[in-house]
């Protein structure tokens, strides 16, 4: 072979350019088409993982919630089907209820007024209490024999632990209670909150709040009869214009409550199931009270006299609680030991015979009185059976 051809082979390229662009474009053909059939593969896969995600969220709302809470109070198993009679059934006095709880579960109204059952209403005594009933024994006396047609709840301090006894009508009434100061709103607070406990009684139709110095002045029955046919409550409300009266409204309850609104009276009611459905279930008037009537106020004397004004037309303007306030002062008067007689008692059964009740109708004029002094209660003992007709 000459040199020239050698030279010629040498120059001559082992491929044509020609088939250099075949080669290329056939191995990027076949990338794109690996990497098209990859990402159309992954693509699919990862949309099934997230409609599978999806759905389990749509088809279990609950899957990622905590379980419910557990009340131990409440079977799991009911032993027998639940009646109207376990409805019906007066709850306990104690209970682990706060007072947002209670206030809520007290306001339920059933919107049928007409009763399934055959109903014997009955009459809440709320006693407002620091520590015992002083004159416990004279109240065991009044109640005597007259079961089913009354309840009891006592609000007392949360330091006094004194016992009760078992055979007593006060054992088991005490209500789960807070501190209360005289002329602090904490008072007022007290008072619905014995009105909210006596409403879980779906028989309680009236509503008594008394104090450890009050006693009754007529026996069971009068006192019953008086409260149950009644068609209005018994609310002292009055205007009284004085430093004790409008002197203690505070103009900062503007708009809510105007001066010519603003009322005082006797913080010893007797109202019906209505109205006292109406004050634990407020929230306006009362935050306004405790925002702006202050210790120098008395909430307890001028709350409810100004929400029966403005809220409750049909009120009978008056207590039937008797009071003493001849003697001036922040406090009414305390009768003694040597003061009650069997005249004594008769006096303040009449009111002097000055007016009659309007009420339920009889003579009584006031069905309640205080403030007697604990030293009082063997005398009371002695001449309630005979003076004011018990047994």
């Amino acid at each position: 072979m000459s040199i020239k051809n050698i030279e010629q082979q040498q120059k001559q390229p082992l491929f044509t350019t020609t088939q250099i662009n075949l080669h290329n474009l056939v191995s990027y053909i076949f990338i794109f088409s690996f990497g098209l059939i990859f990402g159309t593969t992954l693509s699919f896969y990862l949309k099934d993982i997230s409609f599978n995600f999806q759905l389990n969220q749509f088809s279990s709302p609950f899957q990622n919630l905590p379980p419910p809470p557990h009340h131990p109070s409440t079977p799991t198993t009911a032993t027998h089907p639940i009646g109207l009679a376990d409805i019906l059934e007066p709850p306990s006095a104690t209970h682990d209820m706060n007072d947002e709880e209670l206030f809520w579960r007290a306001s339920m109204v059933p919107r049928v007024k007409e009763y399934p059952f055959k109903q014997v209403p009955k009459v809440a005594f709320m006693f407002l209490v620091r520590g015992a009933v002083t004159l416990a024994p004279l109240w065991e006396m009044f109640f005597k024999g007259h079961e089913g047609y009354y309840s009891i709840y006592v609000h007392s301090s949360p330091e006094f632990n004194e016992s009760v006894l078992e055979r007593s009508v006060f054992y088991n009434r005490r209500i789960p209670s807070k501190e209360v100061q005289w002329g602090m709103f904490n008072m007022l607070e007290a008072e619905r909150r014995l009105l909210a406990n006596s409403l879980l009684d779906i028989s309680n139709q009236r509503f008594v709040l008394l104090s450890e110095s009050c006693i009754p002045l007529f026996n069971f029955t009068t006192v019953y009869n008086h409260l149950i046919a009644s068609t209005k409550v018994f609310v002292e409300s009055y205007d009284f214009p004085s430093p004790v009266g409008r002197g203690r409204y505070n103009r900062k309850m503007l708009p809510l409550i105007n001066l010519h609104q603003w009322r005082k009276g006797s913080q010893w009611f007797q109202i019906d199931r209505d109205l006292a459905i109406e004050v634990i279930s407020d929230t306006k008037y009362a935050t306004v009270f405790k925002k702006h009537c202050k210790p120098s106020c008395f909430s307890d004397e001028h709350y409810l006299p100004t929400f029966v004004f403005i809220k409750y037309q049909r009120n009978w303007n008056r207590t039937l609680t008797l009071v003493d306030w001849r003697k001036r002062g922040s406090h009414p008067t305390s009768f003694r030991r040597n003061e009650v007689t069997v005249e004594f008692l008769e006096r303040l059964r009449s009111d002097g015979g000055r007016r009659q009740c309007g009420g339920g109708g009889g003579k009584a004029c006031y069905l309640f009185a205080r403030k007697f002094s604990g030293d009082t209660l063997s005398r009371l003992l002695k001449f309630a059976p005979s003076v004011m007709h018990f047994n």
